[in-house]
């Protein structure tokens, strides 16, 4: 068990699992479409592994076979652009029949829906071009576009959903108008995004097909279980090989566009400071001035191919970012692709000065652990515990008051190293509980008595804290070691596994993989990191209470629950309410601070938006009003940090070009921690005995 759990989170904050179909090359005939054996054995075989290895025990009953529908709908027609409410009512007759297909190995009904799929997609791509030739869009009409049509109702007919791609032509079009493209441009550059799709949903084979649906099953048990073809597990051990290669950033498919999930630590996407989680890719082009294809539609692994390439070459993305919100201009940026350095992802150390005190912040990017080193039986392996243990010295060389450790955007990685750190600021004892399928329980335990550093102690962590992060800061919290600040964490507390399906089969054929969740990690105190993640002990303002981010807000998700604790001694037992007073009349005047709450709350509202206007001065307007309010809380912060205004955003990006890739000369990424440290100093004030006065 130990040794699958090591292998799976040392590599899970680095590699994105889609259940887009991979790419093909040859239009396939809708005959063909039909499973074949292989495929059915593998149906049987996925049923039977999740049936007795999965952590959820999986019913594969009517409820289930509901879900499974709903899911291969959606993975199908995300956005409710292809079918009707009419062929919606043609499916319910498989709504409680797809368990039974499935445990007997009969998969057409999967197939049938696809080619109807397939069929209604030809129909609404002619429909397309058809009104893309004509070019009769009214711009000065006030109406409305409703984007994510995610909760919308099916369109109740033919009517409905002609009106339906008549607005999303004219979304498409102003997009591209208020980007700056001509009008010739702006056909030929739709002409090709809607005849490319339709090739490519003509290029998907009965594979693709098979492990669409399999998913919408693997999906319908829980969010990190996925099946891999025997093609696409090919292409994840290329991937797992050049995983440090490239732009340095994890993708996913939403609906029709390729979103920034994560950018990895130390990686050129994050050097460069241009791209960031949640924005949109909405183009790709090699070198400096290759074409710029456009990538709207296409399947996850193919972008992936298009960006990911050699060492020392540039690669140019047409990005639509996160804050400035649906129906913004994209811009053009350009990433040199290079190795994703262990030393580029090490933590790092740096000294806040505050309230009189010095605080060492150490931060810490991922929890790495150079295990092809360890096992060629070097001595000195870098990993996340031996490059902290040296920066905890050379911080009390300098004679700090207290150190913070910074896992903002830690995705996780080595269970080993979430351990070992641990054991760096307490004496010793259990860490983290592991939960397999059969009920059985490991303990990872710090066997080792030397206590590093034994001194105030403060942990900052957000909403994208995942894994081995949350490991490591629920053990702090549990002992009483130390303030646990920020953000909620993100909630991943579950363990996966690959595992390969051929050895369950008698044949030589290559049945692919399934990844599989197979254990859960509980605290010491016995709560699951699962779901809720970790709280914190002095909540942040931008804490995001809407449930829409992190584990909590993914279909299928395991729930929050509990086993007994383990035994162990608590070392401290802090006093947070004065600390959250002072905290909160800090806030109330803090002008750093109010920046992140305003940025926050900006993009929370426009993430809240499902419909855009189709009246292009409205639309012109809304997005200069947004660059305004940027500009001016980018400037507010600017004047705080000593630094001239800016005329306009996009000369802040020109400054940062200039300087040193990855600079932050407006200190937005201290601004969590220097309030951190002012936690902590007062943290230390509290905890000084009182001094008798004589009278």
């Amino acid at each position: 068990m130990k040794k699958v759990l090591i292998h799976w989170l040392s590599v899970c904050c680095l590699l994105a699992f889609s259940t887009a179909a991979p790419a093909v090359v040859k239009e396939v005939s809708p005959a063909t479409l039909v499973p074949d054996s292989v495929q059915r054995q593998t149906a049987l075989i996925i049923n039977r592994v999740l049936e007795k290895y999965h952590y959820r025990k999986v019913v594969l009953d009517d409820a289930l076979s509901s879900r499974i529908l709903d899911r291969y709908l959606k993975a199908l027609d995300p956005n409710k652009s292809f079918f009707t409410q009419q062929d919606i009512n043609a499916f319910e007759k498989y709504r409680h029949k797809l368990d039974e297909a499935i445990a007997s190995g009969r998969l057409e009904p999967a197939f049938e829906i696809f080619r109807k799929y397939r069929q209604r997609v030809d129909q609404r791509l002619d429909l397309a071009l058809s009104l893309l030739e004509k070019n009769a869009f009214d711009f000065t009409r006030d109406e409305t576009y409703r984007f994510d049509r995610e909760d919308a109702p099916w369109a109740k007919d033919e009517a409905t959903i002609r009106d339906l791609w008549r607005k999303r032509m004219k979304n498409d079009i102003l997009g591209l108008r208020l980007a700056g493209k001509e009008e010739k441009k702006i056909r030929e550059t739709l002409e090709k995004r809607y005849k490319t799709l339709r090739r490519r949903i003509h290029q998907w084979d009965a594979d693709s097909v098979f492990q669409t649906f399999i998913n919408a099953y693997t999906l319908s048990i829980e969010p990190h279980t996925a099946y891999m073809s025997p093609e696409r597990s090919e292409n994840f051990d290329i991937s797992m090989r050049l995983s440090l290669q490239g732009i340095g950033a994890v993708l996913r498919s939403e609906d029709e566009y390729t979103t920034v999930q994560k950018v990895v630590p130390g990686g050129p996407a994050d050097k460069s400071g241009q791209l960031h989680a949640g924005d949109r890719i909405v183009g790709v082009a090699q070198g400096e001035d290759g074409e710029m294809e456009d990538i709207v539609g296409w399947p996850l692994q193919d972008v992936v191919e298009k960006i990911r390439g050699k060492k020392d070459t540039i690669v140019r993305l047409n990005v639509t970012p996160k804050a400035a919100g649906v129906g913004a201009p994209a811009k053009i940026i350009s990433i040199l692709r290079d190795k994703i350095k262990l030393e580029d992802q090490a933590a790092k150390s740096s000294i806040i000065e505050t309230d009189g005190l010095r605080f060492g912040i150490i931060d810490v990017p991922a929890f790495y652990r150079d295990f092809r080193a360890q096992a060629a039986g070097a001595k000195d392996f870098r990993s996340t515990t031996r490059d902290v243990r040296k920066l905890i010295a050379e911080l009390q060389k300098e004679k700090v008051d207290g150190i913070v450790v910074d896992l903002r955007n830690n995705g996780g990685g080595s269970l080993t190293e979430a351990t070992e750190l641990t054991g760096l600021f307490i004496p010793f004892g259990p860490v983290v509980q592991v939960k397999d399928s059969r009920g059985n329980i490991d303990v990872e335990r710090d066997t080792d008595p030397e206590e590093i550093y034994s001194g105030p102690l403060a942990v900052l962590v957000n909403r994208n804290s995942a894994s081995a992060s949350e490991i490591f800061s629920a053990a702090i919290q549990d002992y009483g070691r130390g303030l646990i600040v920020g953000e909620p964490t993100f909630g991943k507390g579950t363990v996966q596994s690959l595992v390969d399906l051929s050895r369950f089969a008698r044949g030589k054929d290559d049945l692919g993989r399934l990844r599989l969740t197979i254990a859960q990690f509980f605290r010491v105190q016995g709560g699951s990191t699962q779901h809720k993640g970790v709280v914190p002990d002095l909540l942040f303002p931008t804490a995001d209470g809407s449930g829409k981010h992190g584990e909590r807000s993914l279909d299928n998700a395991l729930p929050w629950a509990a086993i007994k604790p383990v035994r162990y001694r608590q070392l401290g037992q802090p006093k947070l309410s004065l600390l959250q007073r002072q905290h909160e009349q800090r806030m109330e005047q803090d002008p750093a601070f109010r920046f992140l709450i305003e940025q926050n709350r900006e993009i929370n509202k426009m993430q809240e938006k499902n419909e855009v206007s189709l009246l292009e001065s409205v639309r012109k307007e809304e997005w200069e009003q947004r660059e305004q309010r940027a500009l001016e809380r980018r400037n507010k912060l600017r004047v705080l940090r000593g630094l001239t205004p800016l005329a306009k955003l996009d000369e802040e990006e020109d400054e940062e070009m200039g300087a040193d890739h990855g600079q932050d000369p407006e200190g937005i990424n201290r601004i969590m921690q220097e309030e951190t440290a002012r936690i902590l100093a007062d943290y230390i004030r509290q905890s000084q005995p009182v001094t008798a006065q004589a009278n």
